[in-house]
């Protein structure tokens, strides 16, 4: 009488399973609005150097004069010429610039004029950003293991909240990159916590749809109206207190679900795991013996007395690394997690000099979450886990070499719409692959050290975002390059999904052991829709 038995006479896709998933697309507005928070707050439009002449001339006009300088944006103009030339000012520096605003929306860079010498200031919050994310990754991923799922959602939204509100207020580089390091603690983790919570009380066969369906609606809807807040209170300060506010509702989880009975099992609370089953049978209707739940208390603690003797104190995220097999798996996982998340990242923010006005072109992409959505939905239970995460690395990667081309060798202004449909497909190939990724290591983990798991694989990822300002300036030497960076990333982490084994219509790993012989005997290049997996007999029993 295992956990997924007891939780299918409990109610495995009920009235609890839907206000799970209603909770689980509100995370997913929370997580949208903020972690691009970073990208909305920091846009630098089109800019010129300010000069008294230039005063009652169109941007156009503007433009052009400064078209004929060596440096357009960061040149700083002495006179111009009756006959239209432009004179620059020798040895002096650029202190006052003319913006040219989208719908009257004042950036951070715009306010405090992080441009042209100035321009680091916003990378080294940035960076400070990620710092965060590492050190919060580590921190509530621990703490998910330790004191609970629930109580480390809630105190990773609760700074996340609390570092936008805070940034909304500042003035100065240092105040700037402090408080973006407390926003950053909570980047994605409250996501990650929240999804596990989901996925463990989910009908296994319901997990594909409930766990993508939820996050291309949702977050979808959240990344789509996040630039249209920004525009509406006209300035970066009002947005990030627009994006704080919704998290005062975490408070409100604890009165409609309750604490991961896995997690709980794992932890000898077995009380606390047969009350938090018998919430769930009550909210789902059901009506379930003692009986059921003594045997599944019983069956918990021989089976931890059996693994306990042997493997004592080896249920940590580093005993992972102890076993050949699982040690393989995870070191595919960390970097398929640094690949999908700088590409996921970078493509995600590479909205500046396409043609179109970055807010409104960042919001019109986002759509690029509901197919991806369905996609996954529709092929992820027919080609399997490592088939879906394989081929949406593979064809994000042709995508955005193709972009990146395109983008080099044709005018933006003039061909801004079809620059914006080959990004809006650069973006879903990249979000499929990042949803596909979330479910597939999730499934891999061992539920024993699913937490820290999940959360160091994550952090990792994180951790390498350092990098994509530096990816990003590739461009002033060559625009492709980017994209070229990327797409081989992409390419490469493809091909890492094929030694991964298959989850799909598995009993998943509980402990270290169990994640050991995990898919033993499975070959390469096995796939669900293709017939047999080619395993020993000794492993298809396991």
């Amino acid at each position: 009488m295992d956990f997924d038995r007891v939780l299918e006479k409990c109610g495995n896709f009920g009235p609890y399973q839907w206000v799970v998933l209603l909770l689980f697309g509100y995370t997913n507005i929370m997580s949208s609005m903020h972690y691009f928070s970073q990208t909305l707050i920091s846009f630098t439009p089109e800019h010129w150097c300010y000069h008294p002449s230039l005063e009652n001339k169109s941007f156009e006009e503007i433009n052009n004069i400064y078209q004929q300088l060596p440096s357009p944006h960061c040149t700083l103009l002495d006179k111009l010429e009756e006959n239209g030339t432009a004179v620059p000012a020798e040895g002096l520096l650029c202190r006052e610039w003319i913006y040219k605003k989208e719908v009257d929306y004042e950036s951070i860079t715009m306010e405090l004029n992080w441009v042209c010498d100035q321009a680091f200031n916003n990378a080294v919050g940035q960076s400070f950003y990620y710092i965060g994310a590492v050190v919060g990754t580590i921190t509530f991923g621990f703490l998910a293991d330790k004191i609970g799922r629930l109580p480390a959602i809630i105190l990773s939204t609760l700074s996340g909240g609390i570092g936008d509100f805070l940034t909304s207020f500042v003035s100065s580089v240092p105040m700037f990159a402090l408080c973006r390091f407390i926003s950053g603690l909570s980047t994605d983790t409250f996501y990650v916590l929240m999804y596990i919570l989901a996925f463990e009380y989910l009908n296994p066969k319901k997990r594909t749809f409930g766990l993508n369906i939820t996050p291309a609606v949702f977050y979808c809807t959240g990344l789509m109206l996040s630039p249209w807040y920004a525009m509406w209170v006209h300035t970066w300060r009002y947005y990030l207190l627009v994006a704080s506010t919704p998290v005062l509702l975490i408070f409100v989880y604890p009165m409609l679900i309750c604490e991961s009975a896995n997690w709980l099992l794992t932890r000898k609370k077995y009380d606390r795991a047969v009350k938090c089953l018998k919430r769930v049978a009550k909210f789902n209707g059901r009506k379930v013996e003692e009986s059921v739940f003594e045997e599944f208390v019983a069956y918990y603690k021989h089976k931890i007395e059996i693994e306990e003797e042997k493997m004592k104190n080896n249920d940590t995220f580093w005993g992972m690394f102890k076993t050949p097999r699982l040690r393989k798996f995870t070191i595919i996982l960390l970097i398929k997690s640094v690949i999908i998340t700088m590409s996921f990242d970078i493509v995600s923010r590479n909205m500046e000099g396409l043609g179109s006005e970055p807010l409104k072109l960042f919001s019109y992409t986002s759509a690029c979450y509901v197919p991806a959505g369905l996609a996954i939905i529709a092929f992820q239970n027919i080609i399997g886990r490592k088939g879906m995460a394989s081929m949406s690395l593979l064809l994000g990667g042709i995508i955005t070499a193709i972009t990146g081309f395109l983008v080099a060798f044709m005018d933006p202004k003039v061909n801004a719409t079809l620059l914006g449909i080959m990004v809006g497909l650069g973006r879903f190939g990249a979000v499929v692959a990042y949803d596909a990724e979330a479910q597939y290591c999730t499934e891999i983990i061992p539920t024993s050290v699913r937490g820290r798991g999940v959360a160091n694989i994550h952090v990792i990822g994180y951790g390498c975002s350092f990098l994509n300002a530096y990816v990003l300036y590739l461009a002033n030497f060559y625009r492709p390059l980017p994209s070229i960076f990327i797409s081989v990333m992409m390419l490469a982490g493809a091909v890492l999904c094929l030694f991964l084994p298959e989850t799909l219509n598995k009993k998943l790993p509980d402990t270290l052991s169990d994640g050991e012989v995990f898919g033993k005997g499975e070959k390469w290049y096995y796939f669900p829709c293709c017939g047999s997996r080619g395993e020993s007999k000794e492993s298809g029993d396991n």
